[in-house]
């Protein structure tokens, strides 16, 4: 099983033909609303692929929070570890211009997923094969959650987004973190050949569209990604690192699960959506089976 720690939020997206410049008003092209947040995200990535899956988060009393709940039940994730609150249901705010996105994250309800929160489902955790965690939740939280996976023995998965609530010191007990080259060269420099090589089978950066790269410890390898049309960017990230996990889980090399990892996030950027695009197992074998061809 794979418990992911995070958040759930409800993502409204607009589409425009330019950005806006500052006090300008335009006419945006399409609105919709659609089930995000990065845990959430991640949780239904694996899910989709074939994961027994659990989610521990926060939603607020409204309604919001009861389609976030209902589309996971919909996924078969396990729930019962999703808290209701007083606090609203977090919400992003996606800007999408030129296939390219940007993104306000207002936490909501997020920022209620406490410690004490994480404590209660600890035996939801030591039944986990591996944790996913992300940063838009408390830090404190992220904190205890590493704790207590290191206590039990239990691999885990950081994507460290946002960049700016990570904190060094959780290196020594996670076993992989997923920055992208921006969050990478926030958090640690942008000498990426010197911070792979300090942190083998461990760093991973992402690249994009260029794929991945990490050290095994003797050589740099750089996993390419399958080149594709993007239709929609958001969630990507989302499901290479659920797709990550998985096939880590599935007992696949570091290696082998990067590239599957690719393959999936492939597939998810030619639907509009974070969670839309998401493929199934058989998408992505179908994909890797037309490559090998």
């Amino acid at each position: 099983m794979i418990t992911v720690i995070g958040s759930l939020n409800m993502d409204l997206v607009v589409q425009m033909d330019t950005f806006p410049k500052q006090g300008e008003t335009i006419f945006g092209s399409a609105f919709k609303t659609a089930p995000g947040g990065k845990g959430a995200n991640q949780a239904i990535a694996a899910a989709r692929l074939g994961s027994e899956v659990s989610m521990i988060g926060c939603v607020g009393n409204d309604s919001f929070g009861d389609t976030l709940r209902k589309v996971l039940s919909q996924e078969s994730i396990q729930t019962k570890a999703i808290k209701s609150t007083a606090v609203p249901t977090g919400i992003a705010n996606i800007l999408i211009y030129n296939q390219d996105n940007r993104i306000i994250v207002v936490p909501g309800a997020n920022y209620e997923l406490k410690p004490a929160q994480v404590e209660a489902a600890r035996e939801i955790i030591q039944q986990s094969q591996m944790v996913i965690i992300q940063l838009e939740i408390p830090k404190e939280t992220v904190a205890y959650a590493i704790k207590l996976c290191k206590e039990a023995q239990i691999p885990v998965l950081l994507n460290p987004a946002p960049a700016a609530n990570f904190d060094v010191q959780w290196m020594e007990d996670i076993s992989y973190i997923t920055p992208n080259e921006t969050e990478c060269a926030e958090i640690f420099g942008d000498d990426f050949d010197t911070i792979l090589k300090k942190y083998p089978n461990k760093m991973i950066i992402t690249l994009g569209s260029e794929g991945a790269r990490y050290f095994d410890g003797e050589y740099q390898i750089h996993v390419p990604a399958y080149m594709t049309k993007a239709v929609d960017t958001t969630g990507a990230g989302d499901t290479f690192n659920g797709a990550l996990a998985y096939a880590l889980v599935e007992g696949q090399s570091l290696d082998q699960a990067l590239y599957f990892a690719n393959i999936a996030a492939s597939l998810s950027v030619e639907k509009f959506g974070a969670q839309a695009g998401m493929p199934t197992l058989g998408e992505v074998y179908a994909r890797m089976a037309g490559l090998e061809e």
